[in-house]
């Protein structure tokens, strides 16, 4: 665990103690509960703070990845916090006399979760959290890097370049520190935490000794395509080879979590329809009167291992939508979407039978969206590991939904892919109930649809 990572930790378990403290005296409307109950409340404080650190934990709030410093801060601070209401309400249910006070839990962790989310979101405007961070490499893939950091909300303070003998130099000429030759003095000189390798081609180039001699120094060393993945939340498909997949770590998916993503997906469609059945037949009943045709579409689509389904939408396109046309992507203003299908796509409503391709098992709750065969016959051919996407069902959302626009075109499904690629290199089921909150989220500000 890196120094920014503890102290985030560090920083969690005083507020869970200030919070339960806190939860204390309100629920009780007294300071008087803190003379009462002295020794009592530090070990219940202490308690708390563990269980509440642990989550966070789990919730990878001092992980690495790009969620450290953005808005999915929000999303996990409240998926932890509501596990730990689900655990601690267990354990109160088990054991009632490690209660300190009624109502004080909630409370207090309602008070912990607000100040979670200020100390996680606002820490890297306090003196000594950046982390000076080192290029090594001057050309087109370093200068991508330095863009992704550029546009990102990070903590990291990027100090400049280093060259490599007869490398071309695509970077700012003024940010070059020095040869490759002085490569472990420029980083120990520039007191730089990390050094990120951005070298396209590393055989025969590679500086091992002057890197070996920062890996001793205490200097963190990354690749790019590991750093990119961690600011971004997405694979750089287009610069990884077939080794990067071979090597990197993630893509471990066991039977545990298979068996348990499966089970919550039963259980998600068979709530989603007992909670939208109503709505269901009304949208069933707007869809019949707005324009002829059948109310619900069926079309074949691309799911796990290849295997070819039917997906069921609510119709939002005329009935001889692509009678001449064929198959074609979707485009904005999109001719041949209906008036009332316009509002559908936009909210999502058309997708809600999908519900039923869930409890089917064609499809999960979350998972890459499934492609149409023709098109992904094309983009096969098209983009690299683009079948990689198919080692697990195809979902209602999906991670690249919810950080990626509708996709109308080969380069967006390229786009795409690299989300859908960290899903599945990354995949947990905190990360699962993670996109069901951030879709909510999508849902509700309408972004995304077309």
């Amino acid at each position: 665990m890196t120094r920014l990572r503890l102290i985030l930790a560090a920083g969690d378990f005083v507020l869970a103690l200030c919070a339960q403290y806190c939860g204390m005296v309100l629920s009780a409307a007294s300071f008087a509960v803190l003379r009462d109950y002295p020794a009592a409340g530090l070990i219940h404080a202490l308690f708390f703070a563990c269980v509440l650190v642990s989550v966070s934990s789990v919730a990878k709030l001092y992980g690495k990845g790009h969620y450290k410093v953005s808005k999915g801060v929000l999303a996990r601070v409240i998926a932890s916090t509501g596990l730990a209401l689900v655990i601690f309400a267990v354990l109160y249910l088990l054991a009632p006399h490690i209660m300190v006070a009624k109502g004080a839990a909630a409370l207090s962790l309602l008070i912990f979760g607000l100040l979670q989310f200020f100390w996680h979101n606002y820490h890297l405007k306090l003196p000594g959290f950046s982390q000076n961070l080192l290029i090594l490499g001057t050309g087109a893939l370093a200068r991508q890097l330095d863009q992704t950091l550029a546009g990102s909300n990070h903590d990291y303070l990027p100090v400049g370049f280093v060259r490599l003998p007869d490398e071309d130099a695509v970077v700012d000429a003024s940010r070059i520190l020095g040869p490759v030759s002085d490569f472990a003095g420029i980083a120990l000189q520039q007191k730089v935490h990390k050094v990120v390798v951005a070298i396209a081609e590393q055989r025969g180039v590679l500086p091992v000794t002057e890197l070996l001699r920062c890996r001793f120094n205490g200097v963190e060393v990354v690749d790019a395509m590991s750093f990119y993945e961690e600011m971004t939340g997405k694979v750089m498909v287009g610069n990884v080879n077939p080794a990067w997949f071979i090597y990197s770590s993630g893509f471990e998916i066991d039977l545990f979590a298979l068996y348990s993503k499966r089970a919550l997906d039963i259980v998600f469609s068979l709530l989603g329809i007992a909670l939208f059945w109503p709505l269901m037949l009304l949208v069933a009943a707007a869809v019949k009167l707005d324009s002829p045709g059948p109310i619900l579409f069926r079309q074949m689509r691309v799911g796990k291992n290849d295997n070819v389904f039917e997906l069921y939408k609510f119709r939002t396109m005329r009935e001889d939508a692509e009678s001449e046309s064929g198959a074609i992507w979707a485009a904005t203003d999109d001719p041949r979407i209906t008036r009332l299908g316009t509002f559908l796509r936009k909210c999502r409503l058309d997708e809600m039978p999908q519900f039923f391709n869930v409890l089917l098992g064609d499809m999960a709750f979350v998972g890459p969206r499934p492609e149409r065969p023709e098109f992904v016959l094309e983009l096969y051919q098209l983009l690299p590991y683009y079948s990689k996407r198919h080692a697990l069902k195809p979902g209602v959302t999906g991670w690249a939904q919810v950080n990626y626009p509708y996709g109308a075109s080969v380069e967006d499904a390229l786009e795409k892919l690299n989300y859908d690629l960290y899903y599945i290199k990354n995949y947990s089921i905190f990360l699962d109930i993670l996109i069901v909150m951030e879709t909510v989220e999508v849902v509700l500000s309408g972004r995304g649809g077309r």
